[in-house]
């Protein structure tokens, strides 16, 4: 029952990201990937900081469990959390600019390659299963996402090297989020990222009162739902699962986007983008199968 609802809730991830590449490339349109980046990380941050208090308040009563926090982790997982978050939003803000959104979904979600790689250096075990189920979302994905020859751009390497840093954050967020609660973790990183963005955009260039104003739809729903929402729903989510199936679940939010465009803007779905959504789906369920179980009883019969 833990496990369904840490994927009940890496899925609810998923679906709100769907909806958050329109929001940034809107966004794209009135200020810098460096501004919007701090803006976003920032509301995120604010956003939390109630939450927070009503937790801190909670654990505090007779009979509640004891509060997840270690001050040491804390700060670790803030700086590195919201390092690898600042160094992937960026790069995805700046290869926005240069690169369509389908493309840029489809090397975003290419982190579902990058984590369990990453992992196996840091002395993870990688199962049969794992590794066919990303080959499986991976051809998924290419023919959801992909309409046509497949060209690496300067903007598409950008979103790659944001591909990177998700797989980074993934990571890390399994190592922390054992010892410091998931909001608090959350809401730790967003300061910091917002920290970072906000020195990348005073050396960048502070935009103007007026394209702050244009912008404000987009960064706040992105502020909100992608980082206040999603991503502490992430965190939370990752909690006592494998990090390289928690990348599977989340990399199915270009698949989400979709489905809330044929469901809310009358827009349709190829039978290729159909296929390639059915197979990153059966990808996860994949995860799911005990072939060990299966194979004890074939011997048993």
């Amino acid at each position: 029952m833990f496990e369904l609802r840490q994927y009940f809730l890496l899925f609810l991830t998923a679906s709100i990201w769907g909806s958050g590449f329109i929001g940034q490339k809107l966004g794209m349109n009135y200020v810098s990937p460096y501004t919007f980046t701090f803006i976003r990380t920032f509301i995120g941050a604010v956003f939390l900081l109630p939450f927070i208090y009503m937790i801190v308040k909670l654990s505090k009563r007779p009979n509640r469990q004891k509060l997840r926090f270690n001050k040491r982790y804390f700060i670790l997982g803030s700086i590195c959390c919201g390092f690898f978050l600042i160094l992937s939003e960026s790069f995805q803000q700046f290869g926005l600019v240069h690169t369509d959104v389908n493309k840029a979904s489809f090397i975003t979600s290419l982190y579902m390659v990058f984590t369990p790689i990453i992992g196996i250096f840091l002395g993870q075990k990688l199962e049969f299963k794992v590794v066919l189920a990303v080959v499986l979302s991976c051809v998924g994905l290419y023919l959801f996402c992909m309409h046509g020859s497949f060209t690496l751009a300067w903007g598409d390497l950008l979103v790659l090297i944001c591909a990177l840093g998700f797989a980074g954050h993934i990571l890390v967020i399994a190592y922390f989020v054992n010892h410091v609660d998931g909001v608090i973790l959350s809401c730790g990183q967003f300061f910091c990222a917002s920290f970072l963005g906000f020195i990348m955009m005073i050396l960048d260039g502070v935009p103007d009162a007026h394209s702050l104003y244009l912008c404000l739809p987009a960064v706040l729903y992105c502020g909100i739902m992608s980082n206040g929402i999603a991503y502490t729903l992430q965190i939370i989510g990752q909690r006592g699962i494998n990090p390289s199936i928690a990348s599977l679940i989340m990399s199915l939010e270009s698949v989400m986007g979709a489905i809330f465009g044929v469901l809310f803007l009358n827009e349709h779905m190829t039978s290729r983008e159909v296929t390639g959504a059915t197979l990153m789906f059966a990808a996860v369920l994949l995860t799911q199968i005990s072939f060990k179980k299966f194979s004890k009883r074939k011997e048993n019969q």
